[in-house]
């Protein structure tokens, strides 16, 4: 990598220098082409012909990052791996157990440019540790030169769509148990309590939903009861709206995201109708106005990220904590937005290890 490059920019640059893994299976959720799920199964649960991908290899350039969490230290990179290597094997003449089920999101900021692509090696890193793994497209934002895209400035797309962003991630989640089960029926896949897993807004994702059963009555996401989730994982995640909108994270995505649309020609809403608009919003997708969820909840943060400061886990590790919520903080001191999505890193493993946590 160019020495003149800075550590966020070396960061990104690895994470998005891995060759795209191809899935096991691409199933669709609904009619849109951004509706699909990319599913990566462990090998030993892999059609023949179909093989999941393995875990990519650190370059012999890659730097070793030393983890840390809130409240005591990391347990050490290998000791993570041995306990999940080390797993005792069935009996014999016993089924093996049902494979847990990772359900990913990506992040980007809710912009069109970015899509499940550049997870995938994460995905292929995760079934190679013996996860089950399905990485959801969804609908953002439409690309600069769009329609729409006005209302971001010149040259830069608007972040998400409102409401199809957030349609996607719930019908996604709805209809995955049923594609799981229909599209790879030889793979025991614990496919009814997974682990929802995201980065960035992908991790607002997650938290979001997990905690649609919070959302007002008349919500069309609203769930009449927790959703059956072995736990949630966030990844550098946007997780607190208010402290997110102060702190402009990510070109002021967020405002973007929950900002009424209306073409060009026609008259928007007044400032107090958009003030309305925009509190009922935030009421509705603002993971840090839905808790207490009373989903096991881990947040994996760079202490260094500048896309989305550690500042906007620590808002909503606070508003659970009045809610009554306990949330596991992970902070990984020295790094910044990318490591945890990057297979090459120390973080990722991290990142791992918190999965496990919860299967």
């Amino acid at each position: 990598m160019n020495p003149a490059m800075t550590r966020a920019e070396r960061e990104e640059a690895s994470a998005f220098g891995h060759a795209e893994a191809p899935p096991t299976a691409t199933v669709g959720y609904g009619p849109h082409p951004d509706q699909v799920v990319d599913l990566f199964l462990p090998e030993t649960r892999a059609v023949p012909d179909l093989q999941a991908g393995s875990e990519p290899r650190a370059g012999s350039g890659s730097r070793a990052l030393a983890d840390s969490r809130a409240g005591g230290g990391a347990p050490p990179a290998g000791a993570a791996a041995r306990v999940i290597a080390d797993a005792a094997p069935p009996a014999p003449g016993a089924a093996p157990p049902a494979v847990p089920l990772v359900v990913l999101f990506h992040g980007g900021a809710w912009r069109a440019p970015y899509d499940r692509r550049h997870l995938s090696p994460l995905a292929a890193y995760l079934a190679g540790h013996g996860l089950a793994v399905a990485s959801v497209e969804y609908r953002r934002g439409p690309r600069a030169d769009g329609p729409a895209a006005s209302a971001a400035g010149p040259g830069q797309p608007r972040a998400g769509r409102w409401p199809e962003t957030f349609d996607d991630i719930a019908a996604a989640l709805d209809a995955l148990p049923a594609l799981v089960r229909a599209r790879v029926p030889w793979a025991d896949v614990d496919a009814d309590r997974p682990v929802l897993v995201g980065h960035s807004a992908g991790g607002h994702a997650v938290l979001w939903a997990a905690a649609r059963h919070r959302l007002p009555v008349g919500s069309r996401w609203r769930l009449p009861a927790p959703p059956a989730l072995r736990g949630v994982v966030g990844l550098a995640a946007i997780a607190d709206f208010g402290t997110a909108r102060a702190l402009g994270v990510c070109s002021h995505a967020v405002d973007q995201l929950l900002a009424p649309h209306h073409p060009p020609a026609t008259p928007g809403p007044g400032p107090a109708e958009h003030a309305a608009l925009l509190a009922h919003r935030l009421a509705c997708t603002d993971p840090s106005a839905l808790v207490p969820s009373g989903v096991p909840t881990t947040l994996v943060h760079g202490g260094a990220d500048i896309d989305v400061p550690p500042a906007v886990a620590e808002a909503f590790v606070a508003a659970a904590a009045r809610a009554g919520q306990r949330v596991r903080l992970v902070r990984v001191e020295g790094v910044g937005h990318f490591p945890p999505i990057d297979p090459a890193t120390t973080t990722a493993r991290t990142v791992l290890a918190e999965i496990t946590r919860l299967t």
